[in-house]
């Protein structure tokens, strides 16, 4: 009798954590989604009503903010731009960091620390710092005005927390792989794209993300190097409402809005994989 008290009594305090745990849990899925809310809701007023309430429902709802940014045809080409830049600069990340992350974690040679530790060096020059000489480089290279301007300073400067974060997933996997591939006739390079990059999904699609919410929220790099508008990326699209007299905020939010849609889809799509790369810490043999 005195145990099963003892169990009784015990089994609500192993309950307490797991509450906790979802309180906290819905506290910030709170705090994050009621921007994001707001920002929709307030994308059908008008501009005198947002001002006027910028909390609560509108009063009238006007559709004609959320239809005026779909019909008009800069928001499709800025899409298009904006998603063309990001899954270049993914490709390009995934594919330019992952072969140095494998080198430097499954190869030994001589100057491998002095090389992997050149490369973390970039992470403390973040793209603001470098921007007048990286601007000089781009006007030199003709890129200046083109959507490659963008694209291979972006992939540049994600290269060195890539290949950080691959090199400790690849460090992960069993050295006992690397034998029974050397014994089955599998070169490094059939090794690499046949057994570990098949193993790596969920951390490619990890960094694959950090490098596409980057490059979708990217303002200040374009705003330097793309002068013509029909280049124009999502961020600067905004810039767009800003007329002689004032903004009109309430199709701002609209645009804004509609702008966070192709990426909540995404995630939705590679969320699986986004979640298993990040609390992926070994490989099961």
């Amino acid at each position: 009798m005195a145990i099963q008290a003892v169990r009784v009594s015990a089994a609500p305090k192993r309950g307490i954590g797991p509450l906790v745990q979802y309180f906290v849990g819905i506290v910030v899925a709170v705090i994050v989604l009621i921007p994001l809310l707001a920002a929709v809701i307030n994308g059908f007023k008008s501009n005198a009503e947002l001002l006027a309430h910028p909390f609560g429902l509108p009063s009238t709802w006007k559709w004609d903010n959320y239809t005026s940014v779909l019909q008009s045809a800069a928001f499709w080409r800025q899409l298009l731009n904006s998603t063309l830049v990001m899954v270049a600069t993914a490709i390009g990340v995934l594919v330019l960091s992952s072969m140095p992350a494998f080198v430097f974690s499954r190869m030994t040679f001589r100057g491998r620390d002095l090389l992997f530790n050149f490369f973390t060096l970039g992470l403390l020059f973040p793209i603001a710092v470098a921007i007048l000489p990286l601007y000089i480089t781009l006007r030199q290279a003709n890129l200046v005005d083109s959507l490659w301007g963008i694209i291979l300073p972006q992939i540049a400067f994600g290269l060195p927390g890539t290949i950080l974060i691959l090199r400790g997933f690849f460090a992960t996997i069993p050295r006992e792989l690397d034998e029974a591939a050397a014994i089955d006739g599998c070169s490094s390079a059939g090794f690499f794209v046949r057994v570990l990059l098949p193993l790596m999904r969920p951390a490619l699609a990890s960094v694959a993300v950090l490098a596409m919410v980057g490059s979708w929220n990217n303002f200040f790099l374009p705003l330097l190097v793309l002068n013509t508008e029909t280049l124009y990326t999502l961020p600067l699209g905004i810039m767009q409402f800003q007329g002689q007299f004032g903004t009109d905020w309430g199709r701002v939010l609209a645009f804004v809005s509609l702008a966070l849609v192709p990426t909540i889809i995404f995630y939705l799509f590679a969320e699986r994989q986004i979640v298993a790369g990040l609390t992926a810490g070994a490989v099961k043999g």
